[in-house]
């Protein structure tokens, strides 16, 4: 078992709410009744700032609820609960899921939350299933945390390659992060690395926070320095802002963007200043393998004809990961009668030992729950005429 590793000092009010908030527990020596289908939980950003991540996995989940049920001696009995989009909603929403009798979790939305909740899943021997967890250190909170998200280590830098392959001409970059946000502040020193090693000059490293809407202070001191570059760690909301903001102010260059604008919500906030970012992706729509063509087109037909997203197939394959899981470890020794807490633990043991097939590629883990994924992509937006919707386009 992994040492499990302090990533950051929580307020202590966050640690109390915790500690409060798991007092009562359904009995992990139950037997589990598995009439009704394994109870699983998810936690995800239906509110606050990042609930435009939330609603991409929404559709992920249902998708997969409806593609693993068929067929299955054990369907998965699935709640949902909004973690909102700080680390009180999602530990509040973990103690309700795993009071409830969870046997496995998938969550939460933001890397931020997850080093505030993970830990009471750890604590409580349930098995967690990150599907959008890309900061460093996900994994090392314990044994029984996992994740289908990619960490930003081996993303983040392929972007950074490509835009010098578009433009040999790229020397000087400006840098974009909210220092108020674990992702954010994981992914700017990834990227941070990766540009010092493509011998390119950083001329400023400006600082922001989430609930940001004005840029023009940090953008104006970015542009000062005469960027040919600009390489943001931001969410969804405050990027798209800053993007919009940065473009309005007559910045011409390259934008590179992380894992946080990894949506098609960004559109309607960054508009037309969308067109031509770049991203690094853990997913593609045009994966041409079995698992990724059926899952289109079931999000094809449930969303009249649009692309899915990285978020919604990550939720996806997150769900499919534990569903396989209990199926195989089913006919392994049944699960049905067996004490709650054996079957978190027998379960976890068989999500880390599988492989899966899923829409992101064949997937397999680490013993630490690392996940360990074959294809990356890196996409360029286009913006379409209405400068409202668009598409991230692959790149060769």
């Amino acid at each position: 078992m992994p040492s499990v590793k302090v990533l950051r000092l929580l307020p202590k009010w966050l640690l109390l709410l915790g500690l409060l908030a798991s007092c009562s527990s359904t009995n992990s020596n139950a037997p589990v009744n598995l009439k009704a289908g394994l109870p699983v939980g998810a936690i995800l950003s239906l509110t606050g700032n990042a609930n435009v991540y939330g609603q991409d996995q929404r559709i992920g989940l249902e998708l997969a609820q409806a593609a693993f049920k068929p067929g299955s001696s054990i369907p998965l009995n699935l709640s949902i609960e909004d973690g909102g989009s700080d680390e009180a909603g999602a530990i509040n929403a973990f103690n309700l899921l795993i009071n409830r009798g969870s046997a496995a979790l998938i969550g939460p939305t933001l890397s931020q939350q997850a080093f505030a909740a993970s830990p009471i899943a750890q604590r409580r021997g349930v098995p967690v299933v990150a599907p959008s967890n890309t900061a460093t250190g996900i994994p090392e909170l314990g044994n029984f945390i996992s994740r289908v998200s990619a960490q930003s280590l081996v993303i983040a830098p392929l972007s950074i390659a490509k835009a010098l392959q578009l433009n040999p001409a790229i020397k000087r970059v400006a840098v974009f992060y909210a220092n108020d946000d674990a992702y954010s502040t994981s992914e700017t020193a990834i990227f941070q690395k990766a540009i010092k090693a493509k011998a390119l000059n950083t001329v400023t490293v400006q600082r922001t926070q989430l609930n940001d809407q004005d840029f023009l202070n940090q953008i104006t001191s970015a542009l000062r320095a005469k960027p040919d570059m600009v390489v943001l760690s931001l969410q969804a909301v405050d990027g798209g802002n800053l993007i919009r903001q940065l473009r309005e102010l007559g910045f011409k260059g390259t934008i590179v963007v992380g894992n946080g604008m990894n949506t098609p919500n960004i559109y309607p906030i960054c508009q037309k200043n969308c067109d031509g970012i770049l991203i690094a992706q853990a997913y593609s729509p045009e994966l041409q393998t079995d698992a990724n063509r059926s899952f289109v087109a079931r999000f094809k037909a449930q969303q009249a004809g649009a692309v899915p997203p990285q978020l919604t197939a990550q939720a996806y394959a997150a769900y499919q990961v534990i569903a396989e899981a209990t199926e195989r470890q089913n006919k392994r020794q049944p699960l049905e009668a067996k004490p709650l807490r054996e079957v978190r633990i027998l379960l976890n043991e068989e999500i880390l030992r599988g492989t899966y097939n899923t829409p992101l590629g064949k997937i397999s883990f680490s013993p630490e729950g690392e996940v360990i994924q074959e294809s990356f992509f890196v996409a360029q937006v286009r913006m379409n005429p209405d400068g409202r919707s668009g598409k991230f386009t692959l790149l060769p």
